[in-house]
């Protein structure tokens, strides 16, 4: 495929409801009661809300839906009245766009990190052979490989320049060889003849897998007042997007979440203040002895273990190796391509899922193209990552075992694209979506000053739904439970 080429399949001529979409994530997740779970989930208003040919407010939507009826379930086992959940699809859009809504002391987010110009840099580039690449500067050692590899001024116009003399294929290994990370812009059919795009497309959008025996764990009665997740314990070793996300949603719901960060690695202070509510922040590096020792003393009083980095085992906190010392655990990982594919060593990001997969084909009008909310996949994968943990909470209580849970960013994006694609026609007059939200933002005091935000997206019948909770500094708890 060159840049002026464009393969994409057409509109499905009989798409799925968003009820048949939540019902296929209630299978996914194997809930018990499937058909009861998804005539509990009501969303008000569907696709299109702003120009995209995929499903952006549908599939949020469900996975929004999702969670709060797993999460009302959890409670419901526990106690809870019964409850309804409703989701307003403007809402689900905001979700998307979480990081462009947000302020920090009435300043948006981008602008306060450590250096906005290397987000910024972040875009598709022309190369020689005519084809598209997706390059990130994010952070400093992501910077450092593009430059290591390019020699280039790191600005858009120096990017630009240097990718135009490279061949596409060839400077997207070059630069992941250097520990960095871009990605050819694909057809969704190149995608899935490429041995990784056929990794994924073999897997579920949310893997469950038992991988061990464990002790039954019954949940304790909580009451009224207290949040579904009440007295579970969350390690939360993630950051970006994707895993502070889930873990910052079950910390609104109640878990005690101790966050892990590397004290050299951190991510940015705005970062954390969008992503930490109701967290407690610990440093903790993994190659380090001590550190490494008192990881697997907290590890013994967890109940879930959330990650997002490749080549844990190297430090023994793989699944296998954690569910060993501490039997019953349940892991959530989060990666771009699966840590066994492939491409498991290999870094991602969002942007990077949508170039892989043909999403940004799909996208494309006069370029390869994100979807209008910019972000897709970090925001969907959070949700259902989250739910998931709800789901196997609910199981453990009665079955017991070890588990596994699995979310890929490019198998979000394949399942988003299995909902089948909008007439082009039916969507390009549609406003992109600007700094204006669908629905209602929310601001709290924060250590860090007030941060405004999409407030959560659904609601329950009976109950009020928790807002998150206190962000700290980074290293401001010890690596201990309360």
């Amino acid at each position: 495929m060159t840049s002026n080429t464009l393969t994409t399949t057409g509109p499905t001529p009989t798409p799925p409801s968003t009820g048949a979409i939540v019902s296929q994530l209630l299978h996914a997740l194997g809930d018990p009661e499937p058909a009861r779970g998804a005539e509990d989930i009501t969303v008000v208003g569907t696709d299109p809300l702003v120009p995209s040919v995929h499903r952006l407010a549908d599939a949020m939507s469900a996975a929004i839906g999702v969670f709060g009826q797993q999460t009302a379930a959890l409670g419901e086992q526990r106690g809870h009245r019964h409850q309804r959940v409703e989701v307003q699809a403007g809402a689900a859009i905001d979700q998307l766009m979480a990081t462009y809504h947000t302020s920090l002391s009435g300043r948006p987010i981008g602008v306060l990190l450590d250096d906005p110009a290397l987000l910024g840099n972040n875009d598709f580039y022309r190369a020689r052979d005519g084809r598209w690449i997706f390059i990130i500067t994010t952070y400093p050692h992501l910077r450092d490989a593009v430059h290591s590899v390019l020699r280039c001024g790191l600005d858009k116009v120096g990017i630009a320049q240097a990718a135009a003399g490279w061949d596409a294929f060839t400077l997207e290994e070059a630069i992941s060889a250097r520990g960095g990370v871009a990605c050819v812009v694909r057809s969704r059919d190149e995608w899935l003849a490429h041995p990784a795009g056929r990794y994924v497309a073999q897997r579920p959008v949310v893997e469950i897998e038992r991988v061990g025996d464990g002790p039954v764990r019954p949940l304790e009665p909580i009451g009224e007042d207290d949040e579904a997740l009440a007295g579970v314990r969350v390690l939360d070793l993630t950051h970006v997007i994707a895993g502070p996300v889930a873990a910052r949603l079950l910390a609104q719901f109640g878990a005690d979440v101790l966050h892990l960060s590397r004290p050299d690695r951190p991510d940015p202070i705005p970062m954390i203040a969008m992503t930490g509510g109701g967290k407690r922040n610990a440093y903790c590096d993994l190659r380090d002895e001590r550190d490494r020792a008192a990881f697997h003393d907290v590890l013994q009083e967890a109940d879930v273990f959330v990650h997002a980095y490749r080549g844990l085992a190297r430090h023994g906190a793989s699944t296998e190796e954690l569910v060993r010392r501490r039997p019953g655990l349940i892991t959530l990982e989060l990666h771009a391509w699966g840590s066994e594919g492939p491409w498991g060593e290999r870094g991602g990001f969002d942007q990077l899922a949508c170039s892989a997969t043909g999403f940004a084909v799909e996208e494309w009008t006069d370029r390869p193209s994100l979807p209008p909310t910019y972000l897709l996949n970090d925001y969907l994968a959070a949700y259902l990552g989250a739910a998931a943990v709800a789901t196997v909470l609910r199981r453990r209580a009665t079955e017991g075992g070890s588990w596994r849970i699995r979310v890929t960013l490019a198998g979000v994006c394949h399942w988003v694209q299995e909902l089948g694609l909008l007439a082009r026609e039916d969507v390009l007059d549609l406003p992109r979506p600007g700094r204006a939200p669908f629905a209602a933002l929310s601001t709290t005091g924060t250590d860090f000053g007030p941060l405004t935000e999409p407030a959560t997206p659904f609601a329950y019948s009976g109950r009020t739904v928790p807002q998150p909770g206190r962000r700290s500094p980074l290293g401001s708890a010890a690596l201990q439970w309360r």
